[in-house]
């Protein structure tokens, strides 16, 4: 939602000060320009990464306009069926989480998970991780396996990110690209009427406006969103890491689950009460408890 005010802004800010000085706006509508830069800069995304990238900036981008899933209901919800899992894996034994983690969309538990949790990332980390612990991996090893499990993650995550930055940094360059071709054909129409000379000097100018405007007011802005997007996935998944590795320990379900809050970052950490009425008062008392 953010993402468009902030387009919006953008573009009226834009324009309102090119108005205020009572510029022409059919003088910056050139489709011309517009397809010389913005394909030129596709292209070269399309050059420089393979598939699995492309999918992961279009979903990234999506994301931006989506808004962060990671939202205090959503850590609240989640820890909520974790203690739950772990809770049962007190009392009859790790074995008994066997069919949860094997077939986690059948299991009793993890079918009503929140969305997040249903995520394959957090879903996958959440039930390797138990699986290794079934087979009889220690914490302090488990805790080693899942380090580098988010280690390859975050760089994963990064990849998207740094190949919008990269589109970013070119659109400038493309943009002088475009006046240069102007330029170019301006040069062709030289010792015609001087109107024509002069409204194809602005179509060139346009070039390097727009170049450094899609630079800077948006494609920048929304790799950078992409990066805390991903912060925020990565946050998320240390928490599960903080819970799982805090029970293997010995830690009784409700301390772990509460261990794991004290991970979570502080603009949407719930209080201890909140998760206090999530895991032993129910949901329905925790979202009353947050909307307080």
């Amino acid at each position: 939602m953010f993402a468009i005010i902030g387009i919006v802004v953008v573009i009226g800010c834009v324009v309102a000060g090119y108005l205020m000085e009572h510029g022409n706006l059919r003088v910056l509508i050139q489709p011309a320009e517009l397809v010389t830069i913005g394909g030129a800069a596709i292209g070269t995304v399309l050059i420089a990464n393979p598939l699995h990238i492309l999918k992961q900036i279009a979903a990234g981008i999506a994301a931006v306009f989506g808004g962060s899933p990671f939202t205090k209901q959503a850590y609240l919800d989640s820890l909520k069926t974790l203690y739950e899992l772990l809770n049962k894996a007190r009392k009859d034994g790790l074995m008994a989480l066997e069919g949860d983690v094997e077939e986690p969309d059948k299991s009793p538990i993890l079918s009503k998970a929140p969305k997040v949790l249903k995520n394959h990332h957090a879903r996958d980390f959440v039930c390797d991780s138990l699986r290794m612990a079934i087979t009889g991996v220690d914490a302090f090893d488990l805790d080693q396996v899942l380090d580098l499990d988010l280690e390859v993650h975050h760089h994963q995550a990064a990849l998207p990110t740094a190949a919008l930055s990269s589109m970013a940094d070119c659109l400038p360059g493309l943009g002088i690209v475009a006046a240069v071709l102007g330029v170019v054909i301006t040069m062709g129409a030289l010792g015609g009427p001087p109107e024509e000379i002069g409204k194809k000097v602005a179509a060139a100018l346009v070039g390097t406006f727009l170049g450094i405007l899609l630079c800077y007011g948006f494609v920048g802005p929304l790799a950078a969103n992409m990066v805390k997007i991903s912060d925020d996935e990565h946050a998320y998944l240390y928490v599960l890491r903080v819970l799982i590795v805090s029970f293997l320990k010995g830690t009784a379900p409700i301390m772990a689950v509460e261990v794991a809050r004290r991970a979570i970052p502080g603009h949407v950490r719930p209080s201890f009460k909140e998760l206090e009425a999530a895991c032993r008062g129910g949901g329905a008392a925790a979202a009353a408890a947050a909307a307080h």
